[in-house]
């Protein structure tokens, strides 16, 4: 079953439900604190890097693993994609096969010893910051400027995998520009006062084809991703005139 998320996970600040739901993300805190007990295992015939997200969809990490997959071809790199298999996320599984070469199995383990088999030198996770059993060479976290971190709580009481903190553990962070009112000077200092040594990295949308589309014509538009108002806005910047 699919839920749609909580307008209320997006606020500045928690409101009353938010708080009402606290005592649920005891589950989640529990989960984060046993999986601190596992023996992460690295592989020493490949490396490995991941894209992942602390908030809960719509930061762009999908179309950051096809531009990094990208930049490392161009470096001569035999790189590949990874994806562990979901269900309900064959889109995804089909833009990463559609533009790039793909691994997606039910187990993170056997995608990497599938890839060594294969002869890759580098593979790219969509996804995996929360595996618990796997220690990547390089670990990325995408956010969305606009929503940044919503209203700061863990899930359900708020949009947030893991705590804010986490960062610490991270290499690098990539925020999605859509919305050139966000204070991102703000969001950065505070990215840096968690990590001092963290990586931030700037990304923008562009749309490839704009010369091809009238902007005079009224457009109804349709999204599956995962923060669809980004979408509208990227059009909308573009003086797209939607109805």
């Amino acid at each position: 079953m699919n839920l749609n998320k909580p307008k209320f996970w997006d606020f500045k600040k928690p409101n009353f439900l938010a708080y009402l739901l606290l005592p649920l993300t005891l589950f989640l805190r529990a989960n984060i604190f046993f999986s601190t007990l596992y023996t992460k295992k690295k592989f020493k015939k490949i490396k490995s890097i991941c894209i992942g997200n602390i908030y809960l969809g719509g930061t762009g990490k999908t179309p950051t693993t096809l531009k990094l997959y990208q930049l490392l071809k161009n470096l001569n790199y035999n790189v590949v994609n990874a994806k562990k298999h979901y269900f309900d996320q064959k889109d995804e599984y089909s833009l990463l096969n559609n533009k790039s070469k793909v691994i997606s199995l039910k187990n993170r383990d056997k995608i990497i010893k599938h890839a060594i088999e294969r002869n890759f030198d580098l593979i790219i996770f969509d996804d995996g910051l929360q595996e618990k059993k796997i220690d990547y060479d390089l670990k990325f976290v995408c956010f969305d400027s606009k929503n940044w971190i919503g209203n700061g709580l863990l899930i359900p009481s708020g949009p947030l995998r893991e705590e804010i903190n986490s960062l610490r553990k991270y290499d690098g962070v990539f925020l999605k520009i859509t919305n050139t009112n966000i204070d991102l000077n703000k969001i950065k200092l505070m990215i840096k006062s968690i990590n001092p040594k963290i990586e931030i990295f700037d990304s923008y949308v562009k749309i490839k084809n704009i010369e091809r589309l009238s902007i005079s014509d009224k457009y109804l538009i349709f999204s599956g991703i995962g923060n669809s108002s980004s979408f509208r806005e990227t059009l909308e910047n573009n003086d797209f005139n939607i109805i």
